[in-house]
């Protein structure tokens, strides 16, 4: 609960930042605080004083008179710490659509008087902080906000009591999943782990890499596959597994998950997605692009994945001795990549549901509704992404709630696994991965929740989450191989059970195997199947009935 409210802690300063970053010189004198019908102002020469001096003027004693000396220590190096950022690159993010959408609840904070939202001022401000020498401070961006702000404090508590709730719900149903996982293991008795293979460690066969460049002719779309396979020819039917990456990530960034599966006999396909990869970033960055991703990127990325499968089956009688198994493919994907595996196994877009979503402004809890409600720009048609060909989804942090909802979600039919994170503030587990589980119909489902698991542990791009995370002081988290240690097996046991058919491994799919997995774990690993479906829903619905209002 502690380390989750300190990354709680920087989004929301990293929010502040960048609203008392976002604005530039007329130069604003106060900033007034409103809680109707009564308002009160700061004056920015008080807290320049303040700093400077450690002076605490009459202004600024109706806001600091309560406070302990280390406080007040601890706020005056808050006012001149400094962050070095590209004025170039964070004007030309803020230009974007997702830039704007940040503006934009921001401004909803944070206005001109008047109550006009105050997304322009910030913007200017932010960009002109950046070019001082020195890097930007707080006191440099109230300095540079080209008018009298107010912020509107009914909203901003509203806000912080949203956010508690989020940080009493995330603890919550950590402590109830933790609870089923045991009930469950307990129900299955003694399992001897020790005495069987050990699904962590690599298999027995090498591996190696190819790099095919293709085009898709019917959608005019060009992309690159990276493969990892057993090493030469194939001697036997092989099963396949399509990985998806995330946002502005890339297929080289799963190469070691790949090779696990491939030292087990496994094809692993990763398609590179255009429009939505780490090349898109680096063009928006160049000033190529305008956008961070495309949001036909929605409806391109399951096509990406059938037309792999399409493309590999082409190639099977030459390139593959004709062994690849294309009729029973597993798929897999992790972030907007999990949105992808659930779409390209069935699930559909629930415009409905989204449209309800983006309207309650959630954004500033469930960061990926600021990806997902790009998708209402999207024609309103009926999208069936489904590939009979695909046998089974594992998901690692999916977007899914607000895009798919209870009726996309309900119509998987095929074995699903979906892991999440407790520490994941990009797809916070209690909005997309928890909450969606009850909801799937198939009848072989499994949720991990991975403690200390924050998203970019498979993939340092995505999103840029690694360096917000690594910024939170005293922050813990999981070493990579507990991280590795937990997806290797598990996904491995997955895709053995229901692709290969082998039911050796259906031991490793119980909950008491992440008992075992997670002994003598700081960060432990808790796994649910259908048999716990029910008593989650029920709790679900029993927290929201208590604690949303």
């Amino acid at each position: 609960m502690l380390q989750l409210a300190k990354i709680g802690r920087s989004i929301a300063l990293g929010c502040l930042g960048t609203i008392l970053t976002s604005f530039p010189v007329l130069s604003a004198e106060r900033i007034t605080f409103i809680l109707a019908p009564f308002s009160r102002t700061l004056e920015i020469s008080s807290l320049e004083k303040f700093a400077k001096t450690g002076r605490i003027d009459a202004n600024l004693r109706q806001y600091l008179g309560n406070t302990t000396a280390e406080q007040q220590k601890e706020f005056r190096q808050a006012l001149t710490t400094s962050k070095e950022i590209n004025p170039v690159l964070i004007s030309r993010f803020f230009n974007t659509r997702m830039g704007e959408d940040i503006l934009n609840l921001l401004g909803e904070l944070i206005t001109i008087q008047g109550g006009i939202n105050g997304k322009f001022a910030l913007r200017s401000a932010l960009v002109k902080s950046a070019f001082e020498p020195g890097g930007v401070t707080i006191l440099s961006l109230l300095r540079n906000l080209p008018t009298n702000m107010q912020i509107d404090v009914t909203k901003v508590q509203r806000l912080a009591r949203a956010i508690d709730v989020v940080l009493k719900a995330t603890t919550v149903f950590t402590e109830k999943v933790a609870q089923l996982s045991l009930e469950e293991a307990k129900k299955a008795g003694e399992i001897n782990f020790t005495a069987m293979t050990d699904p962590r460690q690599p298999g027995p066969q090498q591996v190696e890499q190819m790099r095919l460049d293709l085009t898709d002719s019917r959608r005019q779309r060009e992309l690159y596959l990276i493969i990892v396979k057993p090493k030469g020819q194939l001697t036997q039917k092989t099963p396949v597994i399509v990985f998806s990456h995330g946002l502005a990530s890339r297929p080289e960034d799963f190469v070691r998950h790949a090779e696990h599966f491939a030292s087990y006999g496994y094809i692993v396909a990763m398609p590179q997605h255009p429009g939505s990869d780490t090349l898109q970033v680096q063009n928006l960055l160049a000033g190529l692009s305008r956008t961070v991703f495309y949001t036909n990127e929605f409806v391109d990325r399951p096509l990406d994945i059938s037309f792999v499968i399409d493309e590999l089956q082409r190639r099977n009688a030459g390139e593959f001795q004709g062994q690849l198994d294309l009729d029973n493919v597993g798929v897999g994907g992790h972030s907007f990549g999990g949105y992808t595996a659930l779409a390209v196994g069935g699930a559909t877009i629930d415009f409905e549901n989204l449209q309800r979503d983006c309207q309650r402004r959630l954004a500033f809890l469930n960061v990926s509704l600021l990806l997902q409600c790009r998708a209402l720009d999207l024609p309103r048609e009926e999208y069936n992404f489904r590939d009979p060909r695909i046998k089974t989804i594992f998901a690692v942090n999916p977007f899914n709630w607000s895009i798919f909802g209870a009726k996309g979600l309900a119509k998987i039919e095929i074995p699903t696994f979906v892991a999440a994170g407790t520490y994941d503030p990009a797809t916070p587990a209690i909005f997309e991965q928890v909450r969606s589980f009850p909801l799937l119909n198939t009848e072989n489902k499994y949720l991990a929740l991975i403690e200390g698991q924050a998203h970019v542990d498979f993939s340092v791009l995505d999103a840029g989450i690694n360096e917000a995370i690594e910024s939170v002081a005293d922050l813990t988290l999981p070493a990579p191989y507990v991280i590795d240690s937990y997806a290797h097996s598990l996904s491995l046991a997955f895709f053995e059970v229901y692709i290969r058919k082998n039911p050796g491994y259906k031991p490793f799919l119980q909950a008491a195997y992440s008992q075992y997995l997670s002994q003598g774990q700081e960060f432990r690993c808790f796994l649910i199947t259908r048999a716990s479906s029910a008593a989650l829903e029920q709790l679900i619905e029993d927290f929201i009935a208590q604690n949303v209002r």
